[in-house]
């Protein structure tokens, strides 16, 4: 039976991964900075918690990052660890740096420190491009705009240094926006939906947001979790990009969503400009091609699939 252990296993991608890894027969330790203040509402959501191992972990502390490996002794190691907010960065910079290095340099040596041979999978964002004209793959340099890409920019050449430096079997996932269920309303997306829910169901409430011409990639998060997975069952590590292929606009996603709850945005919606970021960016684009023909893996929702299977799973 092989070992996984999941640095942030209560977040969205560390259930679905549990979840996933618990199908193909994986002992699953999830790792938590407040197991005691967690209610753990996405394990619980999908019927996983009780059903792994879950210790206590602050990431930046080498010394129990050291322990917990060694605890341990997984087979994988899936790094989701760290402030995933990119608003909240601006407002949480040092915070956001310190949750997305450290814990990357603190795993990764302990990975080179026991000699184990661990596979170790950091996930990165399509954020770290900064935005282009240009479906943006393997290839494309970085330009991060937020202390959040910042640190997941740095996240990424650190594990490649590791992977260069030590011969570990360490790869990242180069994620683009991906959506579902267990997310909440510090991420936009949950904003949109549980808003739309809730005018839906009577309340007056107008929902106010920043530029809606901004464009993203938006997938399907328990479909992404599976090419975390498959980058870990290479004969060698490489960094992939996970994304649709296909990008739309905020406008866009907000129409489909409240179409879904059979409202017009227009009705409910308020463009903030007290919203926006102090730099955001415009545009992203995303070739996943590589991911396709090399881990076989490829999206099958696109985004007005998801705002309907999200939407769905609401009841």
């Amino acid at each position: 039976m092989k070992k996984a252990l999941i640095i942030g296993v209560s977040g969205q991608d560390g259930a679905y991964l549990s979840k996933s890894l618990l199908t193909k027969g994986y002992q699953v330790i999830g790792s938590s900075r407040e197991i005691y203040n967690n209610d753990f509402a996405n394990l619980k959501a999908e019927g996983v918690f009780g059903k792994i191992s879950i210790l206590p972990l602050n990431p930046n502390n080498f010394s129990e990052v050291f322990g917990v490996v060694k605890k341990a002794e997984p087979d994988e190691i899936y790094n989701l660890a760290g402030q995933s907010s990119v608003g909240q960065s601006f407002v949480r910079p040092l915070e956001t740096i310190e949750s997305i290095t450290r814990s990357t340099i603190n795993l990764l040596e302990a990975v080179r420190i026991l000699g184990a041979q661990i596979r170790f999978y950091s996930t990165i964002s399509g954020d770290c491009f900064g935005g282009t004209s240009f479906p943006a793959d393997e290839s494309t340099p970085f330009n991060p705009q937020s202390p959040y890409a910042i640190a997941k920019a740095a996240a990424f050449w650190i594990t490649k240094n590791y992977r260069q430096a030590y011969g570990i079997f360490a790869c990242s996932g180069i994620l683009f926006n991906h959506e579902s269920p267990l997310r909440n309303e510090n991420f936009v997306t949950g904003k949109i939906i549980h808003a739309a829910r809730r005018i839906k169901n009577g309340s007056t409430e107008k929902l106010r947001l920043g530029d809606i011409s901004v464009v993203r990639d938006w997938g399907w998060a328990p479909e992404y979790v599976d090419s975390m997975y498959l980058m870990l069952q290479r004969k060698s590590p490489e960094d992939f990009v996970i994304a649709t292929g296909e990008s739309n606009s905020l406008e866009a996603l907000v129409n489909e969503v409240f179409l879904a709850f059979g409202l017009n945005w227009k009705d409910h919606v308020v463009c903030d400009a007290s919203f926006s970021r102090p730099l955001d960016i415009k545009a992203e684009y995303a070739n996943p091609a590589r991911a396709f023909k090399t881990l076989g893996w490829r999206a099958k929702l696109k985004m007005r699939d998801v705002v309907r299977a999200w939407v769905k799973a609401l009841g």
